[in-house]
């Protein structure tokens, strides 16, 4: 190479370098390079100017108002583990994030530290606000959960019925929604829904549905057409929707009388006894905004004794295994035509079933609400 090569090549890296420093600089960010005795031996205008001093030539803790080396130093660490390292500093009352990268010469010796210090204090107290924000509307929910679960089923005279359900929301708040309750000394309603979508929304529907409800009148049919009217003269401007399966057991004349407003999946009727087994399907319009005019219709049959009524949601058919497939009805009725026990315990064995089948902790792991509800004719 001659002189003049020389000449330009030199020229270039200048340049190159002038550039380089140009932009550490520019930036935000602090930038400085410490060498192996922890001496500032270059400091980016930027911490200079907020450090109001001229650094270079300092002990790299002095710089920031220290007399002796920062605790667990992530200089003196990438230069020990030869690997960037990264910790959160406070600085000054500023919370900084300090990544640490060695710098090598050609052979790879490590020559220097070159530090990043980024003011993150801003994010750190949006974080905090987060957290204090996070747990205020945990604590609303976990209220609104106990307020949820208080409309529950509690307590039914048991000399004629027996009676046992699960309600597990894959939330803290669940769209499923079911009640039994006693409309006179005959008579016997229940009512299983599913709104749609999960959270905050779609449990406060399940509200308007307990309360809504005429409970007072036998025709499940009448009744649901009711709660359509309300629900189009309070949430019609919604794009939620209910979907409820209503039926009243006549106590006294041992009949079953059913309606169905776009439940999905059908209730069954079922006596392991004497193999009796029915699907409850009846077409019906979902409680929404979607028709001026539903028509809802009654369905009946006659009870026999240890007859036994279930009622579900569609996430216990829809859990999926390994394979993707569904857990369906097929699986779930096979468990209800093999077990002659209390609700309790046929409910139970449901749960055991789809768990070992999606391979799931049933209680801690539900991708959709669950909610089941047994009735046993005495």
């Amino acid at each position: 190479m001659n002189s003049y090569e020389n000449e330009l090549s030199s020229g270039s890296q200048k340049n190159f370098s002038n550039m380089i420093e140009y932009i550490v600089n520019g930036m935000y960010d602090w930038v400085r390079v410490i060498d192996l005795d922890d001496n500032l031996v270059y400091v980016n205008k930027a911490m200079s100017e907020a450090l109001e001093r001229d650094l270079v030539g300092k002990k790299c803790y002095t710089a920031i108002g220290r007399d002796t080396p920062c605790e667990n130093c992530v200089s003196r660490s990438a230069v020990f583990n030869g690997i960037p390292q990264h910790k959160e500093e406070l600085i000054l009352d500023r919370t900084y994030s300090v990544m640490s990268s060695p710098i090598k010469d050609n052979e790879g010796n490590i020559i220097a530290v070159v530090e990043v210090l980024r003011d993150i204090t801003e994010m750190k107290n949006l974080q905090k606000e987060i957290i204090k924000q996070n747990k205020k509307l945990q604590s609303e929910l976990n209220i609104a959960r106990k307020l949820q679960c208080s409309l529950l089923p509690k307590e039914l005279p048991e000399d004629k019925i027996e009676f046992s359900y699960i309600y597990k929301p894959c939330e803290t708040l669940g769209g499923d929604f079911l009640d039994i309750f006693k409309i006179d000394a005959e008579h016997i309603g229940v009512y299983i829904a599913d709104v749609s979508g999960h959270g905050v929304a779609a449990s406060m529907l399940t509200v308007f549905l307990r309360s809504s409800i005429n409970k007072n009148l036998l025709s499940p049919a009448a009744a649901l057409k009711n709660l359509y009217t309300e629900f189009n003269r309070d949430y019609s401007d919604q794009d939620f929707y209910i979907t409820v399966f209503y039926a009243i057991i006549d106590l006294e004349n041992n009949t079953l009388v059913y309606s169905n407003a776009g439940h999905n999946v059908s209730p069954i009727i079922f006596n392991p006894a004497n193999n009796k087994f029915e699907l409850l399907r009846i077409p019906g319009i979902p409680i929404s905004n979607w028709v001026e005019a539903p028509v809802y219709i009654d369905r009946s049959l006659a009870l026999e004794k240890s007859d036994r009524l279930f009622l579900y949601t569609d996430g216990i058919v829809e859990l999926k295994n390994a394979d993707h497939e569904q857990f369906g009805e097929d699986r779930l009725v096979s468990v209800l035509q093999k077990e002659d026990s209390s609700p309790h315990i046929i409910l139970d064995q449901i749960i055991e079933a789809a768990s070992k089948f999606a391979g799931i902790e049933m209680y801690t792991q539900v991708p959709d609400d669950i909610t089941m509800a047994l009735i046993k004719i005495k």
